[in-house]
C-alpha cells in the first residue's frame, strides 16, 4: 500500500459509523483501499471509476442551517467539495475546496482534522455512473451570510434548515449526515 493510500485508510478506519449503512461503506472502502493504490481521479469524469471526494459541508449549528449549492452537472443541491488530487491529503483537499468554492479561510473554518462521515455514491447527472467515495468535513458557517459560489459549477446557493426531512433534491446521504451531525452536537456546542 502506497503512503497516500495508507493515510486515507487510517482516516477511514478512524470514522465512527453512525448507522449500518455507514458501517458497510467504511468496510467496503477499507477493502477497496487494500486492493489498489489507484484511488485519486486521474481523468475527468471517471478514471478510475471509483475515486476520492472531499465534501465540505457548511453548517451553522446555532441557526440550525446547512448551505447547499445547486450543482450544474449533477442537477442537485449539494455541499461544496471536489475530487482529492493525486497524493493530496483529504483535509488539504477539503481546505482547498472551502477556499475555492466558499471563499472562506480554509485553515480556520474547517472543523476538526478528521471527516465526520463517509459515503459511497454512484453519481448522477451528466457524469453519471462512477462511484464517489466521499469524506464529509464540517465547515463553520454563518446563516446570516451568503457565500459566493463558482457560477461555472453552481447555479447559486442558499441556506436550508438543518432538518433531514426538509432538504431539497440532494445527495442521497445528506439526510443521514444531518442526523449524524445532530447526534454529535450538544445544545450549546459550536461546530
Amino acid at each position: 500500500m502506497q503512503p497516500a493510500t495508507a493515510v486515507v485508510a487510517d482516516i477511514v478506519a478512524g470514522i465512527s459509523p453512525y448507522d449500518d449503512l455507514e458501517h458497510r461503506h467504511i468496510a467496503m472502502t477499507l477493502d477497496w483501499l487494500e486492493t489498489t493504490d489507484d484511488i485519486f481521479r486521474r481523468a475527468t469524469p471517471a478514471t478510475p471509476s471509483q475515486h476520492l471526494v472531499a465534501y465540505v459541508v457548511l453548517v451553522d449549528p446555532d441557526a440550525r442551517g446547512v448551505y447547499l449549492g445547486r450543482h450544474r452537472m449533477a442537477g442537485l443541491h449539494l455541499p461544496m467539495g471536489g475530487h482529492v488530487e493525486p497524493g493530496e491529503h483529504p483535509l488539504t483537499a477539503a481546505r482547498r475546496e472551502a477556499g475555492e468554492e466558499l471563499g472562506i479561510d480554509p485553515v480556520l473554518d474547517v472543523v476538526g482534522e478528521e471527516p465526520l462521515f463517509l459515503t459511497r455514491t454512484t453519481t448522477v447527472g451528466r457524469t453519471a455512473g462512477h462511484v464517489d467515495v466521499s469524506l464529509w468535513h464540517v465547515v463553520r458557517g454563518d446563516r446570516a451570510r451568503q457565500y459566493p459560489l463558482d457560477p461555472a459549477e453552481f447555479d447559486g446557493g442558499r441556506w436550508w434548515d438543518l432538518d433531514p426531512y426538509g432538504l431539497p433534491e440532494t445527495d442521497p446521504h445528506l439526510p443521514r449526515f444531518v442526523r449524524k451531525l445532530d447526534s454529535v452536537l450538544q445544545p450549546e456546542a459550536h461546530v
